[in-house]
């Protein structure tokens, strides 16, 4: 079982890990080398760990870029959202943590809660293939969704073209909330984005080593203390399986 597992998750000797730095509750920069740092990373070190791997990352700017290039080889593991569209191509982990999914609007906006945005001329920024945009994506029946290459990118979008709102994670939101006053970010979330492993779904066997993996990985409060250490506080933990 365990050579199955070593051969799917690093078939070139290597476990290749993809990491989003688009979603700073999985991963950060470091301010000072730029190597990834934050809760997917500390994973990855310990899955290599405990298989006896050496370890590369690959990063990108959005989830969206990740899911593109499943199909491309480079990378062997990824952390990301769970949605049914991915689900097609990929195979999921139990969620390791949940975030929320809001909107970010001007102060003097007239919509005042999450589910006063699904109106007809109302226009929603949303990062391109990101677990925010394909929920939205099924759920919004009025409201139009506009889209940039990044979640960064949609923020910038929604600012330049005054835009009615943008949706993203919570915790960059407000971040970006805190920098540039006349922003707030509303209570409430349209969804609970649930943040996973995943590997090519034929890598069958090393799912399964996976799953049982962040089943421990959270029982023993690792996932809670890396979450910690980078700051990641407003983030929960998933419960067990």
């Amino acid at each position: 079982m365990t050579a199955d597992v070593i051969k799917q998750l690093a078939p070139t000797g290597v476990l290749r890990v993809a990491i989003n730095f688009g979603n700073i509750v999985l991963a950060q920069p470091d301010p000072v080398t730029g190597k990834p740092q934050g809760v997917s990373v500390d994973l990855a070190h310990e899955v290599a760990k405990q298989l006896g791997l050496p370890l590369e990352f690959v990063t990108f700017d959005s989830a969206g870029k990740v899911f593109a290039a499943v199909d491309t080889g480079v990378w062997d593991m990824a952390f990301m959202a769970v949605d049914p569209v991915r689900a097609e191509q990929l195979g999921f982990t139990s969620p390791y943590v949940i975030i929320e999914g809001t909107y970010m609007v001007q102060d003097s906006s007239p919509l005042l809660s999450v589910q006063q945005v699904d109106r007809g001329g109302v226009k929603v920024a949303v990062g391109k293939g990101t677990a925010y945009d394909l929920f939205l994506s099924r759920a919004l029946q009025q409201a139009d969704i506009v889209r940039a290459g990044t979640s960064a990118a949609a923020i910038d979008l929604f600012i330049e073209q005054g835009l009615d709102t943008v949706a993203g994670v919570r915790q960059p939101l407000l971040a970006y909330a805190q920098k540039h006053p006349g922003l707030r970010v509303m209570d409430g979330r349209f969804t609970a984005i649930e943040q996973a492993m995943a590997v090519p779904k034929a890598n069958s066997a090393a799912l399964v080593w996976l799953s049982d993996f962040i089943e421990q990985m959270k029982a023993s409060g690792f996932v809670k203390a890396s979450l910690q250490r980078s700051g990641q506080t407003g983030a929960s933990v998933a419960p067990a399986s």
